[in-house]
């Protein structure tokens, strides 16, 4: 992989990163990627649920609960923080009667409440912005682990038919109407149409509701159908590019489907390899499709 300095985000002795680390493997390389370059994170995992993030737990680190969010600017600043980086996947928004004021967060009510009204994005760009109100410089893990990031062509051994190029452009479409209304980043199609959308129970849990439609009667004989994930227009993409995995490619294939299409530079794939490889075992490609607004 590139260092941080090879890559979009240049890092110079001196700067400290921190790294608000939300579920799944993304903040442990992004970490180790930083640390391997020379600039071990200042961590705050989000909820510290027991036994979640042992990786993480060798940097310097602290916990840091949902409901306490606006504590993160005190504890980074005092760990000498100037770069942040959010990274991983967030399963539940924080509750708004149990939220610890404080004057900044005070300030930011009216948004706030809107935000936690509104799509994950509205919620994450408030975030982002307040974080750079306070005087971070917000990057992208995007940028620190850029070798994760899909690029645009068929990334594996298998290659998507005919019948699956009219399924991945029926799914994109419905993947990007999806997601300007800030609804979901994911949507799969069959026979040329879209039949399933992902809403808030995430894509492995749209998959799982395509499994189960397996039988349905205007499914019948319809073998095949793929998933297609992409960047919501106008994403905050320095805190929410898309993420497929392991767990993605064999939900795909559990629901039926031939493959899976990701947003090329817009899309992680975490444990890349072995997500290729399975995908290349089971029959599935996985393809980065050209960005959305190029």
């Amino acid at each position: 992989m590139t260092t941080p300095e090879s890559g979009s985000a240049r890092l110079v002795p001196g700067d400290r990163v921190g790294l608000i680390a939300g579920s799944g493997s993304l903040p442990a390389d992004v970490a180790a990627e930083l640390a391997g370059g020379g600039f071990p994170p200042f961590v705050l995992i989000l909820d510290g649920g027991p036994g979640t993030h042992v990786d993480l737990k060798s940097y310097d680190h602290d916990v840091l609960p949902l409901e306490k969010f606006a504590s993160f600017v005190p504890r980074l600043r005092q760990a000498g923080v100037t770069h942040l980086i959010l990274a991983g996947g967030v399963s539940r928004r924080p509750r708004f009667a149990a939220i610890e004021w404080s004057l900044g967060v005070l300030s930011l009510l009216p948004r706030l409440a809107l935000a936690l009204a509104r799509g994950d994005d509205a919620l994450l760009r408030l975030l982002v912005g307040y974080a750079e109100r306070s005087g971070f410089k917000v990057i992208g893990p995007h940028e620190i682990v850029p070798d994760l990031v899909a690029r645009e062509g068929v990334l594996t051994r298998t290659k998507p038919s005919a019948e699956a190029k009219r399924d991945l452009d029926a799914a994109a479409a419905a993947a990007r109407a999806i997601g300007q209304l800030d609804i979901g980043q994911a949507a799969v199609a069959i026979g040329g149409r879209a039949i399933a959308l992902e809403g808030v129970e995430g894509t492995d849990g749209m998959l799982a509701r395509v499994r189960a439609l397996r039988g349905h009667p205007r499914l019948a004989g319809q073998a095949g159908g793929v998933v297609v994930k992409c960047a919501k227009p106008g994403q905050e993409l320095r805190a929410d590019l898309p993420t497929i995995g392991l767990e993605t490619v064999v939900a795909a294939h559990a629901a039926g489907l031939a493959g899976i299409g990701i947003e090329a530079g817009r899309t992680f794939v975490l444990d890349h390899a072995e997500a290729l490889r399975r995908a290349d075992e089971l029959g599935l490609f996985i393809v980065g499709l050209p960005r959305g607004d190029a």
